[in-house]
């Protein structure tokens, strides 16, 4: 179902579909905090209605490992996209897929989200109710036939929506749908994500409490400044280690050669082992397990000893990387205030020690680390320092926050130029579009396969004989064909020359298509740039790319051939 909007001012447009939007997003978080809370409530409060209670202290494996089951298989079956950061997710639909996010992303995300937060994933929820928002934005610019600028403004309104909804902070939510998701500032976008946030939060306000209850500090002396950006840099290196670390087990976990469903269950066993052996538990549950609000409040009113607090930023680097690298969908946004609570909180501590009469308390600390590890790893100084004081209410600390949050973001950009948010999309050639004035992208970094691939595409099965190959040959002008099974995966290509090479080996009598198709073929998905497309082509010399559904999948979509994408640019250059 599509609707076709009338010409009507633009204000009056913007202003009805971001109402709904904002509306649509508050509920829309609501919804998975709840579900989460009811996936908590009967995995580790009830186990299970009794169905562990044999299990013993143990259930602190099992419960994370029965998670990986329910929310792997939901991913894996409904929604791939649904899986990971969620920020990262949307990033890539704005840049190379016009801001359009399939309708069932959202509802995927947030069931899987919960069941994954729920049974422990130490992972945060603010990511995933931003892609949610995100997926209610985009669908609903694509239900009235939108531009693709206008589709990725609502998608912006969405996430920004989201966040607003989240953290009860609707500057925050406004400034991170600016500043992350569409890279730019113009003042008709603020007034849309602005109304969009407002609407989410109002909405929010009526179901939940502030998250955070913190003292007011203050700047006890000026030569506090200098002992804050030394504070900076240090956080700098945290995140840096954050995101080396997540970019490593993403990885890892990727080049695993088992499957993909026993991932995340292998992932959560790993995460209640590291539970059972670190017994550092908050009403009943390890306080790395979740989404952690309670250890960073603990942190930010300075209720944490030391030697627990660097155990928890270390610790939290690991399980949030493990949980996110073995197939778990949650955000890292919380993690990252989490670990930057627990840095700047140990910080804290050292400088009391050392200089007791010239230092705020370690939470003061703890509070600036907070939106200085967030800001350098996401590279988003102006998002972390309104949160911070958003989230807090503490304006007293704002020349701390505003010094540590700016150097850690020109450390980490200086010598780390991806974010948290764009290392992985670095990595599959994906550039995130940010359209300043001025500011260009190469043509085959805009275009997507999708776009420019032969959908529909001629295929022969592995099983039928060399001989209708001939046939097959004569028949067409193609030079080869996607080899596939009888439900439609991708198996392989036969070229021409494999065909010429078996003919002048011998009788090819009785023989058939399996015996001599290539298996070890590159692929190329609908959503990638065509410059990443290219790069393969090239790299082996080759004029086609089987086109599969998604990373992980061979479900054959589409082909695409070098003329695709010459036609593909000539089009688009004219534009």
């Amino acid at each position: 179902m599509s609707f076709k909007i009338k010409k009507l001012p633009d204000i009056i447009i913007i202003t009805a579909l971001t109402t709904i939007i904002g509306i649509l997003a508050g509920f829309g978080a609501i919804l998975t905090e709840y579900l989460v809370e009811i996936v908590h409530h009967s995995f580790f409060e009830q186990k299970l209605w009794g169905l562990l209670d044999w299990a013993g202290d143990y259930y602190i494996i099992i419960i994370p490992a029965i998670g990986g089951i329910i929310f792997g298989t939901i991913i894996i079956n409904f929604a791939r996209d649904a899986r990971g950061h969620g920020v990262s997710e949307v990033l890539e639909a704005v840049a190379v897929r016009g801001g359009r996010i399939p309708p069932k992303v959202g509802v995927v995300k947030s069931i899987s989200s919960a069941f994954c937060i729920g049974t422990g994933g130490s992972v945060g929820l603010e990511g995933p109710i931003a892609q949610i928002g995100a997926a209610i934005g985009s669908n609903i610019g694509q239900l009235f036939h939108l531009t693709e600028e206008r589709i990725r403004l609502f998608l912006a309104c969405g996430a920004g929506a989201g966040i607003a909804a989240t953290f009860h902070a609707p500057i925050t939510g406004s400034i991170f749908a600016i500043e992350i998701i569409l890279g730019h500032l113009e003042a008709r976008y603020f007034s849309a994500v602005v109304i969009s946030a407002v609407i989410a939060d109002t909405i929010a306000q009526f179901y939940k409490t502030s998250l955070l209850t913190v003292p007011i500090y203050n700047l006890v002396s000026v030569w506090e400044l200098f002992l804050y950006s030394i504070l900076g840099v240090i956080i700098a290196l945290g995140a840096m280690a954050f995101i080396k670390v997540l970019h490593s087990m993403e990885n890892f976990w990727e080049k695993l050669p088992i499957s993909d469903y026993l991932k995340p269950v292998l992932g959560g066993a790993l995460l209640g082992i590291i539970g059972m052996i670190v017994f550092f538990q908050v009403d009943g549950t390890p306080r790395f397990f979740g989404i952690g609000y309670q250890s960073i409040n603990d942190a930010l009113n300075g209720e944490l000893v030391i030697e627990l607090i660097i155990a928890l930023f270390v610790i939290k680097i690991f399980t949030t990387s493990l949980t996110l690298g073995s197939g778990g969908s949650g955000g890292t946004f919380t993690p990252s205030l989490f670990m930057g609570a627990m840095l700047g909180g140990s910080f804290g501590h050292l400088v009391n020690t050392w200089f007791p009469m010239l230092t705020a308390p370690a939470g003061a600390y703890a509070l600036v680390g907070m939106a200085a590890f967030f800001a350098g790893a996401a590279h988003a100084p102006l998002t972390s320092i309104i949160l911070a004081i958003e989230l807090t209410g503490n304006y007293t600390l704002i020349l701390p926050i505003m010094l540590a949050t700016v150097t850690s973001t020109l450390v980490t950009s200086s010598i780390h130029p991806h974010s948290m948010y764009t290392m992985k999309l670095a990595q599959r050639g994906i550039k995130v579009r940010r359209s300043e004035p001025g500011h260009e992208l190469d043509l085959m970094e805009t275009i997507t396969v999708g776009e420019a691939m032969t959908k529909q595409v001629e295929t022969v099965s592995l099983t039928i004989s060399l001989i209708d190959l001939i046939d097959k040959f004569n028949q067409s002008n193609h030079r080869g064909f996607p080899v596939v099974t009888e439900d439609g995966e991708l198996m392989g290509i036969v070229s021409i020359k494999d065909l010429d090479n078996a003919i002048a080996s011998g009788n090819i009598k009785g023989r058939a298509v399996s015996e001599i198709a290539t298996t070890d073929v590159l692929t190329a998905y609908p959503y990638e740039p065509m410059k990443l497309a290219l790069e393969r082509l090239a790299l082996r010399d080759i004029s086609r790319l089987p086109v599969v559904q998604e990373q992980g999948s061979r479900k054959l979509v589409g082909i695409l051939l070098r003329k695709d994408i010459i036609n593909s640019y000539r089009e688009n250059a004219r534009v």
